[in-house]
C-alpha cells in the first residue's frame, strides 16, 4: 500500500468530521468519541505519518505484529489499543505494550492480565467483549453471561474496568448492524445498575459503520481501512 500526507490527511479528516456529525446526531460532543486507527498489515511509515498528522489511539490484533510498530512509533506518541483476541500465555507482553486490552472475554484472561498488570506496576484498561450476534465464529462472552463476568474482573487488582466492545455483524448495509449495537448499550446500561459503578467506553464500530455505531453510543470506532486503504493479503 502506497500513501501520500495529502491523501491520508484528507481521509483523517473526512473520517473525523463524519465522527462528528454522527456524535451530534446522538446530542454528544465529538471529543468524546476516540479514533482508533487500526494498523493491522499497515506499513511502519504509514502508521507514522498517520500519526504525525495527529492520529493519537492506534489499534493492533496480534501481539507480535505489534511490538515493532511500537517500537518505530513510540510509546509516548500514541496511545495502543490490543483489538484481537489475545491468547493466556500473551497476556505479559500485552501488558507490556498496549494501554488498552478490548478483548478480554473470560475470567482466566483477566486473572493472567491481572497477575501481569500488578507484577509490572501497572494499571491497564480492560474492555470486556460481548458477542451480541451470537455468531459461533466470533469471540466474546454470551450476553447472559456478561454480569457475572464482570463482577469477577471487577475485582481483579491492576486491571481498570471501564466498559465493553463488540465487533458487529458483517452486513450490507450499516444500517443492519444498529440493533447489535444498540444491544451492546443496553447492556452498558444494565450492568452499570447492577454493579453500581460506571463503565464509560463502548469500543464499536469500523470502517463500513462507525457512523451508525456513533449513532448508539460507541465512544471509540476502530477504523482500519477507511484510513489506510484496503488491506494487504
Amino acid at each position: 500500500m502506497d500513501f501520500d500526507g495529502d491523501t491520508l490527511l484528507q481521509r483523517l479528516d473526512d473520517i473525523r468530521g463524519r465522527i462528528a456529525a454522527a456524535a451530534a446526531r446522538s446530542g454528544r460532543p465529538a471529543e468524546r468519541v476516540t479514533l482508533v486507527g487500526v494498523t493491522k498489515t499497515v506499513a511502519v511509515e504509514a502508521v507514522q505519518a498517520a500519526v504525525a498528522l495527529g492520529l493519537a489511539d492506534l489499534g493492533e490484533s496480534r501481539v507480535q505484529e505489534a511490538q515493532a510498530k511500537i517500537l518505530a512509533v513510540g510509546r509516548d506518541r500514541a496511545r495502543w489499543h490490543l483489538i484481537g483476541h489475545l491468547q493466556r500465555n500473551k497476556a505479559g507482553r500485552a501488558v507490556e505494550l498496549f494501554d488498552r486490552v478490548h478483548g478480554v472475554d473470560d475470567v482466566d484472561l483477566a486473572g493472567a492480565l491481572s497477575r501481569h498488570a500488578v507484577s509490572s506496576g501497572r494499571s491497564l484498561s480492560v474492555l470486556v467483549e460481548v458477542n451480541v450476534s451470537g455468531e459461533a465464529t466470533k469471540f466474546g462472552v454470551a450476553p447472559e453471561g456478561l454480569e457475572p463476568l464482570l463482577e469477577r474482573i471487577a475485582a481483579l487488582p491492576g486491571l481498570r474496568l471501564d466498559g465493553l466492545m463488540t465487533v458487529g455483524a458483517l452486513v450490507e448495509r450499516a444500517e443492519a448492524a444498529r440493533s447489535g449495537f444498540a444491544r451492546l448499550r443496553s447492556l452498558r446500561d444494565q450492568a452499570e445498575q447492577q454493579l453500581g459503578r460506571t463503565l464509560p467506553e463502548l469500543s464499536m464500530g469500523m470502517s463500513g459503520d462507525f457512523e451508525v455505531a456513533v449513532e448508539e453510543g460507541s465512544t471509540m470506532v476502530r477504523v482500519g481501512s477507511a484510513i489506510f486503504g484496503a488491506r494487504s493479503a
